[in-house]
């Protein structure tokens, strides 16, 4: 068998690669930036401490290394060109492990020093990084002060500041037990292999795998094959089953409902990550009982996709109906016809609450209001009880006087399910839309029998045209009458046609004596009194906030993406209206605001979660004075200070009372 001759690949234990003293790494100059963000540092964290933990002292292997031999210098040097992330992540938690423990535990800093600077010159750290960034990432090493005006915002220093924040003294054996049990495989070339076509061939592996693959791989990874065989056949297969080409949509929504918390963020694996966040660790008699609950939740997610298979008819209608405006509401409607299943409420709060979700839907969608991030505001008011429920309803359902305007003036949105509802036909595919003045009436067409259309000024015109589309220009007909309708004078389609019909939404217009804007209008008046009352506010008085966002649904936004500055127009605090642009300055703001109200659940808080209020300012970076002896540090990332915004209102048990209200730039950042 033959051999490679320019490429050498061998398994190696990570940290005792990085502190041979033969080890020296270049970023080259084409590598992109480093781009980790304190998301990826969490999990890294995660793993290191769950390898640490595991009794039968087992290995974790974070991948391939790709370099090469560098010729342009004396001493040797690995120049990357797969895995920069990787190792300057490791390398920054290292680090940060160094310098809580070169003063408490000098002997295990003195290992950790190995990995982080070059035996051939000390003053050298092991990585040199991007360019750019070089000095910066030597600064946190080697824990130097910044120079003079020289402080940057830098991922190196927000997720160095975060493995500090979250490792105690105490714990660093155990985390670097953890590190010493990472592997990967160096793969090394010579001189006559193609790097970038190598590179390329790692990484060419088809399409990414999607969140409902990584969760199924996470839940069976490290289970025997008897093990897998049997969570794969009870539980996941039946799962699959009842999804269909929807399993990526019911994680998210079932995750939604658990944590009542939107999840998915467009362009991340934003699904798995809050699966594992969620389920951090699952033994198999854990998993056996969260996968029940998964094949449970399943089931009904089957019967949302299709409500024939409920038994009951009514609730199968409703459930039907629900589907004219789509998914959007499934995590809640899954807590809730889970609960309905289980006996713990009843049919009539389960109709209820479809009624009102489809209330909900409807009339925002008629006053052009958005219906993106409700849902999981609601899931945590059904698990507050029925009247936070209706209240959270109320709140954010236009009021009947917008709904009014804008049925008189605005087009009907989902026609044959209003028309439908309204006339009482359960059937409306056997029927059709009749647009009583016709969207493009011919010139012979009258509304009287006596003026023809082309006998119509301009603005009479513009008016019957900015009506068409409009609930009192609107009935149904059945099919075959449908056809003789088409494009009739009203005279002919009223005494003709409408006469004939059996829906009397339809037959009512015979006593109309002649069809112009007036007409339209009162029967727009009349018709929007039934819907007002089919589709019903809840009658409580509130603050109306369907223009705000709850701080608890805010978007995590990862990094600092381009608008983030102005991604707000203000905020709402417990009533007081805030001018708050940014989320940089909200956290500030809330850690101030509490540290004056709420000091004891700011504590609570930072202790639990390893910050962000710390004694001193223990590392280099952004601080600021909460008093003499306490500091916030400042350092985090946007989706890290968000988060920890919405935890700290969590604990002082006011988040439901603060609001947010996205910009122009907000509602259009990515």
């Amino acid at each position: 068998m033959g051999s490679a001759t320019n490429v050498d690949a061998v398994a190696v234990n990570t940290i005792a690669w990085l502190a041979a003293a033969e080890t020296s790494i270049v970023v080259p100059v084409y590598q992109r930036q480093y781009r980790w963000d304190i998301g990826g540092c969490e999990q890294l964290l995660a793993d290191v401490r769950a390898v640490a933990d595991a009794e039968d002292r087992g290995m974790h292997f974070i991948g391939s290394i790709l370099s090469t031999l560098s010729t342009d210098r004396d001493d040797a040097e690995l120049v990357l060109i797969d895995g920069q992330q990787r190792i300057t992540t490791l390398m920054l938690l290292v680090a940060a492990l160094h310098h809580i423990a070169q003063d408490v535990r000098p002997l295990l800093a003195a290992e950790m020093h190995t990995v982080l600077v070059r035996a051939s010159d000390p003053e050298r750290t092991k990585l040199r990084p991007h360019r750019a960034w070089a000095d910066v990432f030597e600064r946190i090493i080697r824990d130097r002060p910044v120079a003079g005006d020289d402080a940057q915002d830098s991922r190196f220093d927000s997720n160095y500041a975060f493995f500090r924040s979250q490792v105690r003294p105490d714990e660093v054996p155990r985390i670097w037990r953890g590190l010493r049990r990472l592997e990967h495989v160096a793969i090394t070339l010579g001189a006559g292999a193609h790097a970038q076509q190598i590179f390329e061939s790692l990484n060419s592996t088809g399409e990414p795998l999607r969140d409902h693959e990584l969760i199924h791989n996470y839940v069976l990874m490290g289970l025997s094959h008897a093990e897998q065989t049997e969570i794969e056949d009870t539980f996941w297969v039946p799962i699959e089953q009842n999804t269909g080409q929807a399993i990526g949509s019911f994680w998210r929504d079932y995750l939604v409902m658990t944590t009542g918390r939107e999840v998915s963020v467009p362009g991340t694996r934003g699904v798995y990550d809050a699966f594992r966040a969620e389920f951090p660790r699952l033994d198999l008699d854990s998993l056996r009982s969260a996968a029940a609950q998964w094949r449970a939740a399943s089931d009904v997610y089957r019967a949302l996709l299709h409500p024939a298979r409920e038994p009951d008819a009514a609730l199968a209608r409703h459930l039907a109906h629900v589907n004219t405006f789509g998914r959007a509401m499934y995590p809640l409607l899954m807590r809730v016809y889970l609960d309905y299943r289980r006996g713990t409420t009843d049919a009539a709060a389960f109709a209820a609450t479809l009624e009102a979700v489809q209330s909900l839907l409807l009339r925002r969608t008629v006053v052009g209001t958005g219906t993106d991030r409700l849902v999981a505001r609601l899931c945590r008011a059904w698990n507050e009880g029925p009247d936070a429920l209706t209240l959270a309803f109320a709140r954010i359902t236009p009021s009947d006087e917008r709904v009014r305007v804008a049925l008189k003036f605005g087009p009907l949105p989902h026609p044959a399910y209003v028309l439908g509802r309204l006339a009482d036909v359960e059937d409306t595919t056997a029927v059709d839309i009749e647009h009583i003045v016709p969207l493009i009436p011919a010139d012979d067409w009258t509304g009287d029998g006596v003026r023809r259309w082309r006998d119509y000024s301009e603005d009479e015109q513009n008016s019957h045209r900015a009506l068409a589309p409009t609930l009192g220009n609107l009935t149904l007909l059945e099919e075959p009458l449908a056809i003789r309708a088409f494009d009739a004078a009203f005279p002919t389609k009223r005494d003709q046609v409408y006469a004939e019909s059996r829906i009397p939404l339809t037959a009512d217009l015979v006593g109309v004596s002649e069809w112009n804007t007036a007409a339209l209008s009162r029967r727009t008046a009349a018709l929007t009194g039934g819907f007002l009352a089919l589709w019903a506010k809840p009658p409580i008085v509130g603050i109306d906030d369907d223009g705000l966002t709850p701080v608890l649904d805010a978007v995590r936004r990862r990094g600092w993406p381009a608008g983030w500055q102005r991604e707000f127009e203000y905020v709402e605090y417990r009533g007081e209206h805030w001018e708050v642009y940014d989320v940089k300055y909200l956290f500030n703001r809330i850690f101030r605001r509490l540290w004056a109200d709420s000091r004891a659940d700011v504590i609570s808080f930072s202790l639990r979660r390893g910050g962000p209020v710390y004694d001193s300012p223990s590392w280099q970076g952004q601080w600021d004075a909460l008093d003499d002896d306490t500091h916030l540090y400042m350092g985090w990332d946007s989706k890290y200070m968000l988060t920890a915004v919405q935890g700290v209102l969590e604990e002082a048990g006011i988040a439901a009372e603060v609001f947010v209200k996205y910009s122009y730039v907000g509602a259009a950042m990515r």
